[in-house]
């Protein structure tokens, strides 16, 4: 027969024989070790395993109990497996001086304890099954670890999960079914677990329970091994042909027929050696079976498994490393989020300046942009306080309305008040100023609301500042942010002075020869060309005349520029002005002695001259007959408006709305540009300057050193817990390390297939081909491999090290 086995030169010349995943799934089994005692979140990471699944029944039992060559299982008519069983098989081909080369078995709940007698091995399963799910049929989805070390196994790690079952029995629940199923897809639907599903021969294969889930589970059937127990009971004149072949359901690693020992042999104490004699002669004989012996029996079923689970390994070795590292990563900032222990005071003031320096170049870098922790989803640090001045202040003044709550009427009312007694013969100075100082006024609030605005981002970054050794500090914590607190408060007031004394330079003195203002001619031009476009936009509108007649708009505004109405007439003369006039001419032209007609009121006496004129008050009151009626004034209001408008109160308001618009924009631009400076000089770039002196004024202090350095009291458990996750982690990394360096790339010389032996074989030696030649057992498998160069993985102990 054709020896099934890797012949490898090693280095003495000789040539030595190596088992299919001598190096790997060793690897993968210590691995287990390593992450399963600590649970949590190590025990959820997946390693490469063959999970068993199958009705209950289903000849699952007998399968594992003849991979390992050990009656080892419970066994019964019910449910037998409740607990999931993960079965680490190791091979131990080459032996040291201390080993006796016997089978023994080893629980995870008890380490260092050795079973030897595995009638041992099955009494402690149904133990610690009792323990768990009770002694009435109950299940439990507790894991029970088993390593079974032997020269007789080939190495693979096999999880027996409980077989599917449709009516509860016993103490268990109604819906038995349901947590069953839920319990083996949270094993199975893992992409590093292979699944082997098992179905018996006697029943209706096309509906296996155990097909069925792996279907759901693995979809394309990638990862999921058919097998197909109890051929020898079909019924005569069937065979299975076309399911081996995957004729029926296809699975891309392919189906393996066997046949296992039934309740008569196990209860005659049939071995399994003996078992496997019979299989191996059933298949040879079998016509049908007889040509698929690639596909039939236990070895093959064995071998099938290792070169499988060999192969899977090569595939996820590298992401395990990379999941690996990432832990590592992620627990490693945690101890350094943790800091030391400090046994000394001089420790601590060490740590205590640390923490204030960091904390100080993280704010500054938050400010500056050069944050390593930069945010791509939203604005963040020095980029808000940019937003704050572009965004908000300078935008929201450019939108301000220069006459906002200004009528026409508040204006010409100002501009009548500024006239005083008389009638103005321009437009006046003294209302353009005080309007424009109460425009200029309103620019305080908005100046003042812009730096709340950053002195609010400023906390916000503060607290952002998240020094990783601060976390452990609460109290630290708490007086840092109320320094801060105080320090950006005090930071507040210097600015306010400067904001509100540039507002006071704008209203002390109106720059009307600023070069951008736009001044009075062009003004009153402008004025002119919008009463011309409103003149043109009415129907032939009438104007009011002024005694002599009627006059258009235009005329109106030239001579309200040059200060004159038509006819020579000043502005403040008026009606009277011609009257006087009138007057002189109907008395001869003497100017010296025109009267001024106020004696006309008082009737004909008038005409006697001056001195009737001046006659005595009370003569002139016992005079009844003479006397006019008594002419009665009202009262003036308390409150007086302007009367209606005229065409030269609106021709002021135009042009002073105009003066108003071109000065607001100067002092808008003024603040626009001078508040955000004044902001960023005494409140910003100040706690930049000074912010570390005053941590070390207000915090370092030798008497509270040891006060603000006071941990959490959860704490130190959770450095002590990741203490041990980051020891376990480097312990599993430091394990990969020890594969040859082939396995990421793969050996050339290991070119498997699954349909073949290829390559690498099994050695004739092996009990599962002996036991199909002759029955007889023999105590190992020759097998050795030469001890391989081990490489570090690419991340070294020392980075690690490097982030506590």
């Amino acid at each position: 027969m054709t020896e099934e086995a890797s012949r490898t030169p090693s280095s003495n010349g000789k040539t030595v024989t190596a088992t299919i995943g001598s190096s790997l799934i060793p690897i993968i089994n210590r691995l287990q070790d390593i992450l399963s005692p600590f649970g949590g979140e190590l025990a959820k990471i997946s390693l490469p395993q063959v999970a068993v699944v199958g009705s209950q029944s289903s000849g699952k039992s007998s399968v594992l109990e003849a991979l390992v060559g050990r009656d080892f299982l419970p066994r019964g008519c019910d449910i037998c497996t409740r607990r999931p069983l993960a079965l680490m098989l190791e091979n131990r081909s080459q032996k040291n001086a201390d080993d006796d080369g016997r089978d023994w078995a080893e629980f995870r709940h008890l380490p260092g304890k050795r079973f030897y007698d595995f009638a041992r091995v099955r009494e402690e399963i149904m133990t610690e099954t009792n323990k768990e799910a009770g002694s009435n049929k109950g299940v439990s989805d507790k894991q029970i670890r088993l390593k079974v070390s032997s020269p007789n196994v080939l190495n693979m790690t096999l999880v027996d999960l409980p077989g599917i079952t449709k009516v509860p029995v016993g103490d268990q629940p109604t819906d038995i079914e349901e947590r069953i199923r839920g319990m083996i897809m949270a094993h199975i639907k893992q992409e590093n677990c292979i699944i082997l599903a098992v179905s018996p021969a006697n029943s209706d294969l096309a509906t296996s329970d155990a097909l069925q889930m792996a279907k759901a589970a693995d979809p394309t059937g990638s990862r999921t091994i058919g097998v197909i127990t109890k051929l020898d009971i079909m019924d005569r004149g069937t065979n299975a042909c076309n399911f081996l072949l995957g004729k029926v359901v296809p699975l891309s690693l392919g189906y393996v027929g066997v046949v296992n020992r039934c309740q008569e042999d196990i209860n005659q104490n049939r071995s399994i050696q003996d078992a496997l004699a019979y299989e191996a002669q059933f298949f040879r004989d079998h016509p049908v079976y007889n040509g698929l012996s690639d596909r039939c029996g236990v070895p093959q079923l064995a071998k099938k498994l290792n070169q499988i689970l060999e192969q899977h390994i090569r595939i996820i070795l590298p992401g395990l490393k990379s999941e690996l590292n990432s832990r590592m990563i992620a627990v490693a900032k945690e101890l350094k989020k943790y800091g030391q222990v400090m046994e000394s005071k001089a420790e601590q003031q060490v740590i205590l300046l640390n923490i204030l320096t960091r904390y100080c170049e993280a704010f500054s870098a938050m400010v500056d942009g050069k944050s390593q922790e930069m945010s791509t989803k939203e604005l963040f640090g020095g980029a808000r306080i940019h937003y704050i001045f572009q965004s908000i202040f300078v935008k929201t003044l450019e939108e301000v309305d220069p006459c906002q709550d200004l009528t026409d009427d508040d204006i010409r009312t100002a501009i009548q008040n500024a006239t005083g007694t008389r009638n103005s013969l321009f437009v006046p100075e003294v209302p353009f100023e005080l309007l424009v100082r109460r425009q200029i006024a309103r620019f305080l609030e908005p100046c003042f609301q812009c730096l709340r605005f950053v002195h609010d981002e400023l906390i916000k970054i503060s607290r952002a500042c998240e020094v990783t050794s601060l976390q452990r500090f609460p109290i630290l914590r708490r007086h840092l942010d109320d320094v801060m607190g105080q320090f950006l408060h005090d930071g507040v007031r210097p600015a306010q002075v400067m904001i509100k004394n540039l507002i006071e330079l704008e209203l002390g003195y109106i720059n009307s020869s600023h070069p951008s203002f736009i001044g009075g001619n062009k003004a009153v031009e402008l004025a002119m060309q919008e009463m011309k476009s409103l003149q043109d936009g009415t129907d032939a509108e009438k104007v009011p005349t002024i005694e002599t007649g009627q006059r258009s708009r235009t005329d109106l505004l030239k001579s309200v520029v040059n200060g004159v109405l038509p006819n020579g007439v000043l502005p403040n003369q008026g009606n009277h002005s011609q009257s006087i006039n009138q007057k002189a001419v109907s008395n001869g032209g003497n100017s010296s002695s025109r009267s001024w007609g106020i004696s006309s009121i008082f009737g004909s006496k008038a005409q006697s001259g001056v001195s009737t004129a001046r006659k005595n008050l009370g003569e002139t009151l016992h005079d009844g007959e003479q006397l006019p009626s008594v002419i009665q004034l009202k009262e003036p209001p308390s409150i007086l408006r302007p009367l209606e408008m005229t065409e030269r109160d609106t021709v002021e308001i135009i042009v002073t709305k105009l003066m108003l618009g071109s000065y607001h924009d100067i002092v808008r631009k003024n603040i626009q540009d001078l508040v955000p400076k004044a902001i960023m000089h005494f409140l910003v770039n100040h706690t930049k300057r000074n912010l570390h002196n005053t941590f070390i004024q207000k915090l370092y202090r030798e008497n509270q050193i040891e006060e603000l350095l006071e941990e959490q009291e959860d704490v130190a458990a959770n450095r002590k817990h990741a203490h041990e996750v980051f020891s376990v982690l480097q312990q599993a990394v430091q394990t990969l390390d020890e594969v040859e360096a082939d396995v990421s790339t793969g050996n050339s010389n290991s070119n498997y297939d699954l349909n073949t032996a290829g390559p690498s074989r099994i050695s004739e030696s092996s009990p599962f081909l002996q036991s199909r030649t002759n029955g007889e057992r023999i105590s190992s498998y020759e097998s050795s491999f030469p001890s391989p160069k081990t490489r570090r993985l690419s991340y070294a102990e020392d980075h690690w090290l490097s982030y506590i």
